[in-house]
């Protein structure tokens, strides 16, 4: 589409594009033309901009609006205006110092005699700022304002909004039963006609939010099934999809299918990376959770460290990883620091700083104090993990409760109480469709029956667990480690094979998938490995000896795009651009330097109060954000070039590929050792042998 010259001509156009759902053809009509515009077409601006993933024209959009309108003296567009921006810092930066100072500015514009919807929705926003700074009685002060209010002056979306922040803040304050039966009221209302399309998805995202925080998974569910279908009639709101993937994600984890569960949460990445900040650590957790079951530990890893890098806390993942790899002690070590030193992130996806957000510490808490040999941790943690349960009763926390009470008691040797606590928990996880948690618990009845001496019980119950393990694809964490996919299997034999034996003949190897899993044959050894990434990045280069493959080529054809190759370093090696231009345009550095002085107001603001609690979350903020600034920015200011998509692909496909060479080499050393020498990782990839150990591989296609 062309540019329409005539500024009304083009909000016309932009309009009729919305009304039909277009919004990034609108949001094309628009764009880069702000200065032109009049506060109503700089809000509709704003609404197309965030749409489009553009946050940055978003923000300084209603930031527009607020300064005119204060120059004109309109106080109400003026105080609405601040609202906007601090709902957006609200719901997409995790920033909460910037929220404060956009509130205030619009509470001081508004009148203590009158009032509008405006006040509703400014209610709302420091309702939430408080629910996420742990004060959950300020902020049921402020749910139920903004409903009195919102109700008045007939602002529906507010009091949506309020509704849910009204039922989390009652089960924050340990009325459980009255916040559940909160929250279904608020789920009824959610789909109102009545309330804007981003507002329902919010709701949604919300309910979804408090019903996992509570380990109420069924109900989960039921609402994110609901949220699906409506994110199909919305496919304009890019954001709320997003979270909505990661939901979804979860619950995939949760029930087991852990293919489809790391298919969505990678998608869920990609949607949200333009709109979230610190929160961009949620999905990037998930992630390194879902790894981590499938024992793709440098993918976890990867995942976690970056999740970190963003501001997020990834515990109990980081720890967990840390167990896995065999590090009892350091795992113990950060568990024990998380829960003694909270981070303090807020977050919408996770309840606050209450004993609910402690519950999967807790338990993974018990699992790696247990692993490092360290009993009365672990006993003291079980126990508050049994208190949590009682408080918010769900069969997901009792079962979690029970299994860890059942561990502590299998290492003080109380038998019969460590087989009645595991098989409690593998009944509440079996009727939950937890399979996961089933199988691990599995493996801890085992260990208890074999103390007992009921020998063929123990076996029975690993058999299971190691069958349900396998099919899920799966990996136990220690101290029950059973991984089947490096136990060498037999394979069908093909009708061709040489002495029939069921190995290649000659100087041929073999990479061939098998449902979830990959037999590889060499030397005249069959193994049987868990499918990769890895290995199906490693395959491609087997097929073609000698040639190079860059890394994004690779990351494509995994997508199902054609991989090209290049035949020497000679070759054409610019697939894609590497200098992809600075990290961060004038317009992003300029919001920075906006938030840093609204984090700076703020600081300055808790000090004068005496409030140096908050001072201190602030300054974490500001550390944040000059962190991120400085990993854009180089020395003297200078733009750092941004070459991102070709750096994240060299990166992650290298640990990828070496990764599946370390479970290669586990379980095939002497495969192991010939790869090793012959694989080339880095932002270029071969399998180049030397001809005198040179293969014939027989690859799949895939």
């Amino acid at each position: 589409m062309g540019p329409v010259e005539d500024v009304d001509e083009a909000l016309t156009q932009a309009r009729a594009a919305v009304a039909r759902g277009q919004v990034r053809t609108a949001y094309e009509l628009l764009r880069g033309r702000a200065d032109e515009f009049a506060p109503d077409a700089l809000a509709l601006l704003a609404e197309v901009a965030y749409a489009a993933g553009d946050v940055a024209t978003t923000f300084a959009a209603w930031e527009r609006v607020y300064d005119e309108a204060v120059r004109a003296g309109d106080r109400e567009v003026a105080a609405g205006a601040a609202v906007q921006v601090a709902m957006h810092l609200l719901m997409d930066t995790g920033l909460l110092a910037p929220v404060r100072i956009w509130a205030r500015r619009a509470q001081q514009l508004r009148s203590e005699s009158e009032t509008t919807a405006v006040d509703a929705a400014l209610a709302v926003v420091q309702g939430y700022e408080r629910l996420l700074s742990g004060d959950v009685s300020a902020a049921l002060v402020r749910a139920r304002r903004a409903i009195e209010v919102g109700t008045t002056h007939q602002a529906a979306a507010p009091v949506a909004l309020a509704r849910v922040m009204e039922a989390r803040s009652v089960l924050f304050a340990d009325d459980v039963a009255t916040g559940f039966d909160l929250l279904d009221t608020a789920a009824v209302l959610a789909p109102s006609a009545q309330v804007d399309a981003r507002t329902v998805g919010l709701v949604y995202c919300e309910l979804v939010c408090a019903w996992q925080g509570l380990a109420e998974y069924d109900r989960a569910a039921m609402l994110t099934d609901d949220m699906e279908r409506w994110c199909q009639r919305h496919p304009e709101l890019v954001s709320v999809r997003g979270r909505c993937r990661v939901h979804h994600a979860e619950l995939l984890r949760v029930h087991g299918d852990l293919a489809a569960a790391q298919a969505e949460i990678e998608r869920a990445c990609e949607e949200l990376r333009p709109y979230l900040r610190r929160e961009f650590g949620w999905p990037l957790t998930e992630l390194g959770t879902i790894c981590l079951r499938r024992g793709d530990l440098a993918g976890a890893r990867a995942a976690f460290i970056d999740a970190h890098q963003a501001g997020w806390d990834p515990q109990p993942g980081l720890g967990l990883l840390c167990l896995q790899e065999g590090d009892a002690e350091t795992a113990a070590t950060m568990i024990e620091q998380a829960l003694e030193h909270p981070p303090g992130v807020p977050s919408k996806e996770r309840p606050p700083d209450t004993a609910l957000q402690r519950a999967p510490l807790l338990a993974a808490h018990v699992q790696v104090s247990l692993a490092a040999g360290h009993l009365d941790p672990a006993r003291h943690a079980a126990d508050e993990l049994s208190r949590v349960a009682r408080t918010y009763p769900s069969p997901a926390l009792e079962a979690d409760a029970a299994l860890a009470s059942g561990a502590v008691a299998l290492a003080d040797g109380e038998l019969a109480e460590a087989r009645r606590a595991h098989q409690r928990a593998l009944a509440l996880y079996s009727d939950l469709g937890m399979p996961y948690e089933a199988a691990r618990t599995r493996l801890g009845l085992a260990s208890a029956h074999r103390a007992e001496g009921a020998a063929e019980l123990a076996e029975l119950e690993s058999d299971a667990a190691r069958e349900a393990l396998q099919q899920l694809g799966a990996v136990a964490s220690p101290p029950h480690d059973v991984d089947p996919s490096t136990e060498p299997v037999s394979v069908r034999r093909p009708a061709n094979d040489a002495a029939g034996t069921g190995e290649p003949s000659g100087n041929v190897a073999r990479l061939l998938p098998e449902g979830d899993h990959v037999a590889v044959s060499f030397g005249g050894r069959t193994v049987r490995l868990r499918d990769l990434k890895g290995l199906r990045y490693l395959s491609r280069l087997l097929a073609e000896p000698g040639r190079e493959f860059h890394a994004l080529d690779l990351v494509g054809a995994d997508r199902g795009l054609p991989a090209r190759a290049t035949s020497s370093p000679d070759a054409d090696r610019s697939p894609v651009s590497e200098d992809l231009g600075p990290a961060l345009d004038e317009r992003a550095k300029a919001a920075y330097r906006r938030r840093l002085r609204d984090i700076e107001e703020d600081v300055e603001e808790a000090r004068s109060m005496g409030d140096l609690e908050r001072a201190s979350r602030a300054e974490v903020e500001r550390e944040f954000l000059v962190a991120e600034l400085g990993r854009a920015v180089g020395l003297a200011g200078r733009d750092r070039p941004m070459g991102s998509d070709a750096e994240r692909a060299r990166t992650s496909v290298t640990r990828a590929v070496r990764y599946a060479l370390r479970r290669v080499g586990a379980a095939h050393p002497e495969l192991g050792a010939h790869l090793d020498h012959a694989v080339r990782t880095g932002t270029y990839l071969a399998y180049d042998p030397d001809p005198q150990s040179a293969v014939r591989w027989d690859v799949s296609e895939r």
